[in-house]
Order: C-alpha cells, then structure tokens, then sequence
C-alpha cells in the first residue's frame, strides 16, 4: 500500500514537472491521472488497490464513531434509570484476528466505547477478556463485536 501511494505521488510530481506547471490544481490532476494508471496496473502489484484500504479505514473511523454515540447512549440510559438494575459481568471474546497491531486496534476500539473493557488478552493472542457495564447476552456482545469491529479490521487489514 505505501509503495502505491508514494508511486502515486511520484507520477503527481512528473506530471507537474512534465506540464511545466507547479501549482496545486496541476498536482491534483497529476495524482488523479497517476490515480488511474495505478488502477489499471493493479493487477501487476502484490498487494490490492491502496484506496480500497483507505476506504476501509474511513469506514472503521465512521463505525466506530457510531459504536461510540450508541454505547454514551446506552450507559447514559443505564445511568439516568431510577432503579440501577444492570447485569454487569465478564465475557471471553475469541478473536480470529492474528497480528499484533490488529489486536491492540480491536481491544483499544472495545475499550474506547463506553461500558466496555478489554480486561486482558489470552497469552495465545486468541482470547480477549471483556467486562461489560451491562450484558444481559453474553453471546450477542460476542456476535455483535464481531461483525462490527472486528469485520472492519480485516477490511482494514487483509
């Protein structure tokens, strides 16, 4: 991926110095038209099209703002009750993430969303031990979690 974006901006580059032009409007069309000669020789690169990464992550950063609204909402609600009759607990979360970076990522989006912790990660890497301020499902957390966070990381990832 920073191979494309540098190649990217490489071909920006040469197109400003080719059309003897060096504002910003000549660099935005040279990245468009390196934009392009990058999607037609996609196939010739090892790794896919690197705007399909970037959308990827857009999407996570919009989800996770999401997931952030909704859990303020969902604590506040839990708070704001005038009978505190909230089922707090502990779950396993198996993760099929496998890298380092895709973990820490998963547990610091778990643990950044109100009500939630990631308590510790199993010394596998496969297990994340999650406390919930309120879980009446431990099954659907586990469902929910997974094709939330931890499908947009693959996204992002793979």
């Amino acid at each position: 991926m920073a191979f494309q974006i540098l190649l990217n901006f490489f071909m920006a580059f040469v197109w400003m110095f080719l059309s003897v032009s060096f504002t910003s409007q000549s660099f935005i069309i040279g990245y468009l038209l390196g934009l392009l000669v990058i999607f037609a020789f996609r196939r010739f690169f090892s790794s896919r099209f690197y705007l399909m990464r970037v959308t990827a992550v857009i999407n996570l950063f919009f989800l996770f703002l999401k997931e952030l609204i909704l859990a303020n909402i969902s604590v506040l609600k839990t708070i704001l009750r005038p009978k505190l009759d909230f089922q707090p607990g502990i779950f396993a979360f198996p993760t099929e993430l496998k890298s380092d970076w895709e973990i820490t990522l998963l547990a610091n989006l778990i643990t950044l969303t109100p009500g939630t912790l990631v308590m510790d990660v199993s010394y596998d890497n496969k297990m994340l031990y999650v406390h919930a301020i309120d879980i009446p499902d431990a099954d659907q957390a586990i469902k929910e979690i997974r094709n939330s966070f931890e499908k947009a990381i693959m996204e992002v990832s793979r």
